[in-house]
């Protein structure tokens, strides 16, 4: 009877293992399709006819959009527990809205699609990070999304090179969007895989009732967030970058990508130590990613070129320490059945504070450089006081299920 007891929980971490890596590599392809369709959507929606101002308004509140709705979402899939419907819904319109923009004849219609995409990311995102807590309790939480997340970085990193070798042979941003579908439709395949092996992922840690799913989210969940808003508000998006970048003469602008991508690459490996490091140390760990990561800041902005690519390794470095381990700590806070709801308020919430951000960071930066510098950095460094705070009250984080780091 011992014996049958325990072959269930013999079988049960490997499939976790297998699921966390899977899940991994259909973020991979996604993002490859979605990376590399974001660097030629500027260009594309200007060769369409769209002014500079137009293009910046729609990519700004795509991002907004794509970020705030995941509030709404994420309630539905802890609501209904329908994780697989929405998650083949979000990568489906993935697969139908980057190569239909090769078809698209005027911006009005190609601006219609890009905000479907990230309508798509919107519904997908809370129930993908959702399964992967649920996954992530016999793997240990910092482990699953730093792979996660080292995997989508990588798909970031290829999809922009692929476009780069599409132009270079020739080819046009209609073609770029096409071949782009090849990707988003493996994404597809190993999609049905991941649900044929675990269909019920919210089983692996527990069943839930209607009144588990209506548990509040602990206070310090809150504070948590309030800190990651200020992190994102100080985080400088790329555009401002290669901007700098490009106007001061320091990179030329067909090697932008070949640097976005030595980012993404420091993003991959960091995610990957950052993960671990938190499954054995804690939190503290994310503390240490705040001191080091804001260093980018005046790095970049240096004007000397070799400051410039450190610069850049720290700042992939400090999205790796992001995502992996701040998604892990929103797994760990919160009750298993609201797990949707919490990552939905958290993206929502980051991705709004990084659109601000951005939006001041941008207006600084023909005014005053230094004091654009000051404030990404000073925005950054503020929010560690309430990690330290949420770090003291851990004890009390209701629902919290400690994975253990047994991966190795």
């Amino acid at each position: 009877m011992q014996e049958e007891k325990e072959a269930p929980e013999r079988k049960k971490w490997p499939l976790a293992v297998v699921f966390v890596i899977v899940l991994g590599l259909v973020s991979l392809l996604a993002d490859m399709a979605n990376e590399g369709s974001r660097v030629m959507t500027g260009p594309f929606l200007a060769a369409l006819g769209a002014s500079a101002a137009i293009v910046a308004i729609i990519s700004g509140l795509s991002e907004l959009a794509g970020y705030s709705l995941r509030v709404v979402f994420g309630w539905v899939t802890d609501r209904t527990g329908r994780y697989w419907t929405l998650t083949f819904i979000g990568y489906g319109i993935n697969l139908v809205a980057v190569p239909a923009l090769a078809l698209a004849g005027d911006w009005p219609f190609a601006v219609s699609l890009m905000l479907v995409e990230r309508v798509g990311r919107a519904i997908r995102g809370p129930a993908r990070d959702a399964m992967l807590s649920h996954a992530s309790v016999d793997t240990g939480r910092g482990w699953a999304y730093g792979v996660q997340e080292a995997l989508s970085s990588v798909g970031g990193m290829l999809g922009p090179m692929i476009v780069v070798l599409i132009m270079l042979i020739g080819g046009n941003y209609r073609m770029g969007f096409l071949v782009l579908a090849i990707p988003a439709l493996m994404a597809m395949v190993l999609l049905v895989y991941a649900w044929k092996i675990n269909p019920r992922p919210r089983d692996m840690e527990g069943s839930c009732t209607k009144i588990d799913t209506r548990k509040r989210l602990p206070s310090a969940y809150w504070y948590f967030v309030a800190g990651a808003a200020l992190v994102a508000a100080g985080y400088i998006d790329f555009p401002i970058i290669s901007y700098y970048l490009s106007d001061t003469q320091m990179v030329a602008d067909d090697l932008m990508p070949i640097l976005y991508a030595l980012a993404m690459g420091a993003d991959a490996l960091s995610a990957l130590v950052f993960g671990r490091l938190y499954d054995h140390k804690g939190m503290g760990i994310l503390i240490v990613g705040l001191l080091i990561a804001p260093l980018f800041v005046p790095l970049i902005f240096s004007g000397n070129i070799a400051l410039m690519l450190v610069g850049m390794v720290l700042y992939g470095i400090g999205f790796g320490a992001q995502e992996s381990i701040m998604r892990a700590i929103v797994a760990d806070m919160a009750p298993y059945c609201r797990r949707a709801s919490a990552f939905g308020y958290y993206n929502a919430v980051f991705g709004i504070a990084w659109f601000s951000g951005s939006v001041l960071i941008g207006l600084l930066f023909d005014l005053s450089m230094p004091s654009m510098i000051v404030l990404a950095v000073g925005l950054q460094l503020s929010s560690i006081p309430l990690f330290m705070y949420v770090r003291s009250d851990s004890r009390n984080w209701k629902g919290r299920r400690k994975a253990k780091a047994n991966h190795k």
